[in-house]
Order: structure tokens, then sequence, then C-alpha cells
């Protein structure tokens, strides 16, 4: 398999093959397995205080007084505390803050699940159905040369896509910003942009900067990509830009 090295002007430079992975089987069951292990071990353990609900003076009157043997506070009469689903009271089956929520996978099953979701990059078909947009003729991944890896305006950045014919793919992501649906936009996270380019340039490059400006683009290093990068919430078929350096290096991933 076989792609086009481009310049940042979006001309044509020669060929690459390129790395074995591409070449590998698509799982997308190993792939959702993986991004969704990702996810739960990033959750954070939560529950109720020990005491909570527990820390009044209660007495429980006991039967034959015409009301509820619920316990009842022994300072204010007849107020109901302590009993589930009453005011002040314990929940019922409160959430256990020592729960185990976390998931494991084989290290091999992780190993193959980003190289099949590095290798679903290479499909046109499923890049475009997972939502991008770009012009016909191109063929993802795209391969850049290395000045790509210098640009250190965000302006530049935006014309390397224009050249490149992915611009379309970060007007979506700029006209899909939407006020999120729920009770989330009342905890620090209004707003909801949908996903666009990954560009994959080496450690230390001076673009990392440029492209992170523009809305959607998420920039990663050859040795930190991940299958949740490769396939955001485990849809497949993400737009990747590659460095020709930073293609290289992915060759080591085993």
């Amino acid at each position: 398999m076989e792609r086009s090295i481009l310049s940042t002007e979006g001309k044509k430079k020669g060929k690459l093959k390129l790395p074995t992975q591409f070449s590998m089987d698509i799982r997308p069951d190993i792939i959702h397995r993986a991004v969704t292990s990702m996810q739960a071990n990033r959750r954070q353990p939560y529950g109720p205080a020990r005491r909570a609900g527990m820390r009044h003076a209660v007495d429980n009157p006991g039967k034959g007084r015409g009301i509820a043997r619920v316990q009842r506070l022994t300072q204010y009469g007849n107020t109901a505390a302590e009993s589930p689903n009453n005011v002040g009271g314990r929940r019922a089956h409160p959430p256990s803050p020592e729960k185990i929520l976390g998931k494991k996978m084989n290290r091999k099953e992780k190993r193959i699940a980003r190289n099949s979701a590095l290798a679903a990059t290479a499909d046109e078909s499923l890049v475009r159905d997972r939502g991008h947009s770009f012009d016909d003729g191109v063929s993802p991944p795209l391969i850049v040369d290395k000045n790509i890896e210098d640009v250190e305006k965000t302006s530049e950045a935006v014309n390397i896509f224009r050249n490149l014919g992915i611009y379309p793919d970060i007007e979506r992501v700029i006209n899909g910003k939407k006020v999120r649906a729920g009770k989330g936009k009342m905890r620090n996270r209004r707003k909801r942009t949908p996903v666009g380019p990954l560009v994959v340039l080496p450690a230390g490059s001076k673009g990392a900067n440029a492209f992170s400006n523009i809305p959607g683009v998420d920039v990663k290093t050859p040795t930190s990509v991940t299958v949740e990068d490769l396939a955001p919430g485990g849809d497949l078929g993400r737009l990747v830009v590659f460095s020709v350096k930073a293609l290289n290096e992915t060759k080591e991933w085993s």
C-alpha cells in the first residue's frame, strides 16, 4: 500500500510505502473494547460519606401509634430521619467508593486494537462514513514533507489544510459546535465540538502549537498515539495527517 508524499502547498513529491500496520485486518470489536477499557480506567471512584444521612439522634417509637415505623428525631417530635426516602435520610443503595470501575485488557489485544485502528485510517470509505469532509482525490492518510514540522503560525497551518484539500473538515467542526444537551452544560462543558483531523508530528516539532489552535484538531507524537486518538469513541476511520518522519516512526510499533 502506497501513498503520495505531499508538500505543504499540496503538490506531490513522490511516493512512500506505508508500514505493515496499515495492511492489518480491521477489527471493530477489538477497537471498541479497547476504547471502552480506556474510558473505564479514567473513571474516579465515587460514593457518599461513610455516615451520610446517619448523623441524627433518633428513636423508633414502635407500632400501635398510627404512624409509619421509621426512626424519628428525638429533639423534634415526629420528624422522620435516617430511613431511606425520608427528608435528610440516607440513600437505600448508594454507590460504593470501593467498587473497581476499571476494565482490564491484554497487552496483545491493545496492540492489535491500535494497529487495526491505524489500518482503518487508510480506508477512504470508512473515513467518509465517520463524517469527515475533504475534497475529491484526497487519499487518507495524508503524508506531508518535513516542512509541516516547522510551521509556527496558526494561519500558516490553516493554509496547509486548504492546500491539502481537508479544510472542509475544519469548516464542519466550526459549524458543528453546539450547546450540549442535558446537565453537562451546567458543569463546565457547555459546548460540544465535533472531532476533526489528527496531526501526528515528531516530538519537539514547532508545528504542534500552530495546529493545536485549530478547532477540532488534535496533535500527537508517534509514541503517544493511542487507539482512542485513531478511533474516538470507538468509531474507526479518523482523518489523519502524518509527517514523513512521524510515519516512519510508526514502523517501530510492534
